[in-house]
């Protein structure tokens, strides 16, 4: 195999995987919505194209080559699906059977041999996927806004610039039309696409974060690609485009699985925010009860104000009432190291070794004294604790 095979198999080997993680990601978040239905069936068939087409290549299977035609050629009638449950009303009767037709016989006529008619075939291809495309954007840029959510239109316009930037990545599948493109793109444009649509199922700072994580892996997986490249002696602006596309490809795949692996098993096993809405605990001593199951809370420890007799309790009292969640690394609290209250509440948790105090009440004082490993000490451990010492305060002493 030449290097522009090799690379072409690995990219779209990739593809295949990834798209495939993605459908059980979208079929994991919500398996009853016909969007996810019609946006699986959507994936199933690139993720199909990629496949054949990897396995095909590596092979040297002509047949293998010839087959791949069929899914390429409904690529069209998957995404005319996907606009019309993201409309949630049909398409022109007219655009519906023009992309099943059309996509029918080019794809049995590549599977038949029409291939050998090498540029015709793939002028008349690249064009079906593109007409494809721009009506589809069409029907998106003309649809009522006003029947949609605003989360909804957020979404579709999103969509819209997502397929503005797979296109290029699209053509250069085309060797026919462009035989100078050292390695084909198609498979890397599909990997972005499914990336950039996980990342916007999130919040606004989710987005922000998934995006920023998305931007540290591409840049660096290009740059290890480009180091990559120099290990051969012949190195040379191909070479290098195929490192850099083999290496992003690959990243991106693993970044997709590893986001999916831990999403099921934080799904299996629940953190403590889960543990605490799923807790069936009346009293505030049974939900203590429940979350000392939880890593975080296995030192914790209550003290009550009788219990804090050697502390001054109405010292604490004023000090306490402006407080919810104590860290120790942030003593003296706004306060001078020698004032009586901090002096207290520092000695409190070196005895009991706590890095945070969690405030239930400050008249009469009821604590809870813990030590957060450092391994979990992280913006959304501090989060989840805030969280708890606020159920923590509304549930009831007694039953």
């Amino acid at each position: 195999m030449t290097p522009g095979i090799t690379a072409d198999s690995i990219v779209n080997l990739c593809g295949a995987i990834g798209l495939a993680v993605a459908m059980m990601t979208f079929y994991r978040r919500d398996p009853r919505s016909p969007l996810t239905f019609r946006l699986l069936l959507a994936l199933g068939v690139i993720a199909i194209l990629f496949l054949v087409r990897g396995v095909a290549w590596w092979s040297g299977s002509a047949t293998l080559d010839d087959i791949s035609v069929l899914p390429a050629a409904l690529i069209p009638l998957g995404a005319l699906i996907v606009t019309e449950g993201i409309l949630r009303r049909h398409a022109p009767r007219a655009v519906k059977l023009a992309a099943l037709v059309g996509g029918l016989l080019l794809g049995f006529g590549g599977t038949l041999g029409l291939e050998r008619f090498a540029m015709p075939y793939a002028v008349v291809l690249a064009l079906f996927q593109l007409a494809a495309f721009v009506t589809c954007g069409v029907l998106l840029a003309t649809r009522d806004r006003a029947a949609l959510m605003a989360s909804e239109n957020r979404s579709i316009g999103r969509l819209a610039v997502g397929a503005l930037v797979v296109i290029p990545f699209i053509l250069t599948d085309f060797r026919t039309l462009f035989p100078e493109i050292p390695v084909r793109l198609g498979a890397l444009g599909a990997l972005l696409t499914v990336t950039v649509m996980l990342i916007a199922g999130g919040g606004a700072e989710t987005r922000r974060h998934g995006l920023t994580l998305m931007a540290v892996r591409l840049v660096s997986s290009a740059l290890l690609g480009c180091a990559a490249a120099f290990i051969a002696s012949d190195v040379d602006a191909a070479q290098i485009i195929r490192f850099c596309a083999v290496a992003v490809a690959g990243v991106l795949t693993i970044g997709l699985m590893t986001d999916a692996l831990r999403a099921l098993f934080e799904s299996q096993e629940p953190g403590v925010l889960n543990s605490v809405a799923a807790s069936p605990a009346r009293t505030r001593d049974q939900l203590i009860g429940e979350l000392a199951r939880h890593p975080i809370f296995e030192s914790a420890c209550r003290y009550r104000e009788g219990e804090l007799a050697a502390y001054d309790p109405p010292l604490l009292h004023d000090f306490l009432s402006r407080q919810r969640v104590l860290r120790r690394s942030d003593a003296p609290w706004g306060l001078p190291a020698t004032d009586p209250a901090t002096e207290r509440m520092v000695s409190l948790m070196t005895a009991n070794a706590a890095t945070h105090l969690i405030v239930l009440s400050h008249d009469p004082v009821d604590l809870i004294a813990l030590a957060v490993p450092v391994t979990s000490a992280d913006p959304a451990t501090e989060t989840a604790l805030a969280l708890v010492r606020r159920l923590l305060a509304l549930t009831p002493e007694a039953a």
